[in-house]
């Protein structure tokens, strides 16, 4: 062979000597044999396809994604790693460096930037998407993008991004997407078809390593499920799987227990001899768990607890406990290992920090893991558990996201979490997402999945969590100011439209209205059938039955309101009754004399009291008074009349008969209602019953045959209009959503049509969800006169939003230009709230001045102890903030090119960049 071949020719050389030579060769590097569905995606992959990939978690997908990064290096062309948070993105710069070495590996965070030009190169989807609407230089040569998480374009505030990227990638580039386990699979992978070209769908349903459901009450552990008949063949309960008979046992033991301790309580009889037979069932702490899993070999664990403060709080208690579960030898690795990694810290910050307790937890094997942690802390938590010397986790639901961190068991301490807003239960694809991590492939030959009892709890409801497998992929994705103004930059409005329309979210709006317009082309043709059936041999049947129909109409219109003005006459009435009224009541089942003892009349219309010559009390309704009443005579009722008292009741029904004896009601009124008389007092109904006799058709002798048809006809024609109207709201949804977004940036002279102009160009580099407000700021020079330190509090009211929102208590902000630039920006935002209204979208959030105070002492270097010491934020979260500003500080440097204000973000984002902020174990 020719050494100075090109790779792609030796390449091409090599495969025409082997059936998928590469790939043979990339499974060498196992020392385990693939299964079948990733020898599946990696043979399309050699073929020229793309991939979608959806398969449960575990079980292997990435080793699809690793192949699309050794076929672009054995071909000679870039490939692209993409994963939907930094975290992710970090470990899988590290596993590709450790197989392919630093020179060949790169990372794009936003926040770090190392070897970009390398062959492979791992980002955030959003570095991705940026790169694409500046036609970055880095994107010729690329051949694959791996899109790890895809199922994350279902998350509603940074979806669309993927989708965005699924459709302005080039034809040539092979896209592979790595998802969790969807029930509407084939739906996605038709959207990739439609959009890609050539994409193969390989869906796998089996895991690897089976996966076992327990409860755990007090500290015995039940299965789940009866047997394990119900794993069958693949991995996990099966819908429908038996509960196990003990478990409802305890859970009927529980309830019955509860009600008779409830029924001892209201008693108020609290002794000792009153307790029941029954016990409550006993809560075990936190330690209690973990020992028990230990004891029962069933470390390492994942500790779920949807609480930040609970993750802490629970390795305090085990701490606090004594709880080991290292080796000597164990917690000195543990030791250096962490020593070693957070040597950058400044030696000031680690006592706010919390980095000696960090510390203490992790020697014994037990560690938190959730979005408040210092960003290192988390890096030595993952780390040291896939080494196995961190032995539990107690995390929240963020750690489910794609981070490589398998265990032996997954523990669920509730079967709900708060979402924000409200506690919520955990939906079948949550459940499956998180007990999925049980089970590593290689090391364990079976999974454990560990739900704790609850008071109440249902066994049956938990068998139905475990064991649904249906949870479709819905698309999250709108057009946004920032897209709006790339688009119409590079393609122009119309082709824009085309581009968006052929988005998922549209394909999944488009697929329901096939459905409809299905629906509505069968009634079409039904239409034209019984048009056919109606046709009558002396003229156009269907206008003579459209003449019946419109009369038919008319007249039950003229009832309607005959029937409103007899009600009107009725309530008329019945407001003229006074106490001492006899009336003859018309119908109902107090037909008869009465005298009135209360009128009633109310909110909801007269309902009059009255006592029957049989003695009885009651309130009619409007129902016993078919027709108008009026007062036949009157009668003195006693003082203080009561109905509920039986005497009363009989001297006054005796008085009645007395007063009424001789009397001969009235006949019904025969006065028409008002309006007229009932025939002949609308000329329109005089008018078609004219028409419809001199109608040719009228003297048919099948006429009631063929009008049965008719009338067949109309009530389909209405229904088919029905279906129309849904079709024409579905159809086009995305399109008339951008439509209404560049109607907006017209108005602000953003959009000229099929130009961008000067106005807009600054928000074509502004990414974040507040562009519009930023690219207004800049535009009317609001923080032209900013110093560093001043645009960073600014800046922060853009990126940051409370965690609890409702939080009355004001905040604190800095004084000076920043408090007045402040006001400026909370302004402008109520300026663009309202033509946002205008144009019926919304996308704008109210600034949040929360961080504002922090960002601008952080910026003025004061120390993080003084700066948490004022904000109520976690180490991690205060890092993550401000990680987000600096991204938006650059954004902004970017937008202001020419002007003084590019240098003054620029030396924000550098300010905000020290200490915590800076450091980062990824290069």
């Amino acid at each position: 062979m020719n050494d100075a071949s090109s790779p792609a020719e030796r390449y091409a050389e090599y495969r025409r000597g082997r059936q998928h030579p590469v790939f043979t060769d990339f499974a060498s590097l196992y020392d385990f044999p693939l299964d079948d569905f990733q020898v599946r995606a990696c043979h399309e992959l050699e073929d020229g396809s793309g991939v979608l990939v959806a398969a449960p978690t575990g079980s292997g997908k990435t080793i699809v994604g690793e192949f699309a990064v050794h076929l672009a290096l054995e071909s000679g062309r870039k490939c692209f790693y993409t994963t939907p948070i930094k975290a992710l993105s970090n470990q899988k710069y590290q596993d590709l460096v450790r197989r392919y070495g630093p020179e060949k590996v790169g990372l794009l965070t936003g926040d770090n930037t190392i070897n970009g030009e390398a062959p492979i190169v791992v980002m955030t989807t959003e570095v991705l998407r940026n790169m694409l609407y500046a036609a970055s230089r880095t994107l010729l040569g690329l051949g694959f993008v791996v899109m790890d998480e895809v199922h994350y374009l279902a998350d509603r505030s940074r979806g669309a991004v993927w989708e965005e990227v699924i459709i302005h990638l080039p034809d040539s580039v092979a896209v592979v997407s790595l998802s969790a386990t969807v029930s509407n699979a084939e739906e996605f992978g038709e959207w990739l078809e439609t959009v890609r070209g050539g994409t193969t769908t390989i869906v796998e349903e089996l895991r690897p390593v089976p996966l076992f459901q327990h409860v755990m009450v007090g500290r015995r552990l039940f299965d789940l499920f009866d047997g394990e008949e119900e794993l069958a063949q693949a991995g996990f309960a099966q819908e429908g799987a038996r509960v196990n008979p003990e478990l409802l046992k305890v859970a009927r033991d529980d309830w019955a227990a509860s009600r008779m301790r409830d029924r001892r309580d209201k008693k108020g009889n609290r002794g000792r001899g009153s307790r029941p037979q029954g016990r409550r069932t006993y809560l075990p702490t936190r330690f209690d768990v973990v020992s028990r899993l230990d004891s029962e070999g069933l470390l390492p664990a994942i500790y779920f607890i949807f609480s930040r403060v609970g993750c802490d709080a629970a390795v305090t208690q085990c701490v606090e406990a004594n709880l080991r579960l290292t080796t000597p030898e164990e917690r000195d690795e543990v030791y250096q290992f962490v020593e070693e990694q957070c040597r950058h810290l400044p030696e000031e910050d680690l006592h706010v920090l919390g980095y000696h307790e960090f510390l203490d937890g992790l020697t014994r094997g037990v560690a938190a893991h959730h979005a408040g942690m210092l960003p290192t802390f988390k890096e030595c938590v993952e780390e040291l558990y896939l080494r196995g010397l961190c032995k539990v986790v107690f995390a929240t639901e963020t750690l489910a996201l794609g981070i490589n961190m398998p265990a032996r068991t997954v523990v669920l301490e509730k079967l709900s979490k708060w979402n924000g807003e409200a506690h919520v239960d955990l939906t079948p694809g949550e459940y499956t997402q998180l007990t999925g991590r049980a089970g590593r492939r290689g090391l364990d030959v079976e999974g454990h999945g560990v739900v704790l009892w609850e008071p109440g709890m249902s066994p049956k409801e938990v068998a139905g969590l475990a064991s649904t497998r249906t949870y479709p992929l819905r698309s999250s994705f709108r057009p946004s100011y920032n897209m709006a103004v790339n688009l119409v930059h590079q393609f122009g409005r119309e082709r824009a439209r085309e581009l968006l329309e052929s988005s998922f979210a549209q394909f999944q709006a488009d697929k329901a209205v096939v459905g409809l317009a299905r629906q509505l082309r069968k009634s079409e043709d039904a239409l034209a059938g019984y048009a056919e059936a109606a046709q009558c041999h002396l003229g156009d049947f269907m206008e003579y039955a459209a003449l019946r129909r419109r009369l038919s109409d008319a007249e039950k219109n003229a009832a309607r309101a005959r029937k409103s003005d007899r009600r009107d006459e009725v309530l008329q009435s019945l407001e003229r009754l006074r106490p001492g009224d006899v009336i003859d009541v018309p119908a109902g089942k107090f037909a008869g004399m009465a005298v009135v003892v209360d009128p009633g009349l109310g909110a909801e219309g007269p309902r009059p009291y009255v006592v029957t010559a049989g003695r009885q009390a009651r309130r009619l309704s409007l129902i016993d008074f078919p027709t108008p009443v009026a007062a036949i005579t009157r009668m003195r009722l006693p003082r203080n009349f009561s109905g509920r008292n039986p005497q009363q009741r009989r001297d006054v029904a005796s008085a009645l008969r007395d007063r009424t004896h001789g009397l001969t009601p009235p006949p019904p009124s025969k006065r028409p209602p008002r309006g007229g008389p009932t025939t002949g007092a609308d000329p329109e109904i005089d008018r078609l019953r004219a028409a419809l006799k001199a109608h040719p058709c009228h003297q048919c002798p099948e006429r009631e045959d063929h009008a049965r048809w008719g009338e067949r006809w109309f009530k389909l024609d209405r229904d088919a209009k029905t279906l129309k109207r849904r079709v024409e709201q579905r159809t086009n949804t995305i399109a008339r959503q951008f439509d209404r977004v560049c109607e907006v940036l017209t108005a602000l002279e953003y959009l000229d049509g099929d130009t961008v102009t000067p106005r807009g160009v600054h928000l074509r580099r502004i990414y974040s969800d507040m562009d519009l407000v930023a690219a207004e700021a800049l535009r009317q020079g609001l923080w032209a006169d900013l110093d560093a330190s001043e645009l960073a509090a600014v800046l922060s009211s853009l990126v940051y939003e409370a965690r609890r929102p409702d939080d009355a208590r004001p905040p604190r902000i800095p004084g000076g230009r920043s408090r007045e630039a402040l006001r400026d920006v909370v302004h402008l935002w109520g300026q663009l709230d309202a033509l946002e209204k205008d144009h019926r979208v919304d996308y704008l959030r109210e600034p949040d001045l929360g961080f504002a105070w922090a960002a601008y002492r952080w910026a003025e270097g004061d120390a993080l102890d003084d700066v948490l010491g004022v904000v109520d934020l976690a180490a991690g979260d205060f890092v993550r903030w401000m990680k987000q500003l600096v991204d938006l500080a650059l954004q902004v440097a970017d937008a202001a090119a020419g002007t003084p204000v590019r240098d003054v973000a620029r030396e924000t984002a550098d300010r905000l960049r020290r200490g915590v902020v800076a450091y980062s174990s990824v290069g």
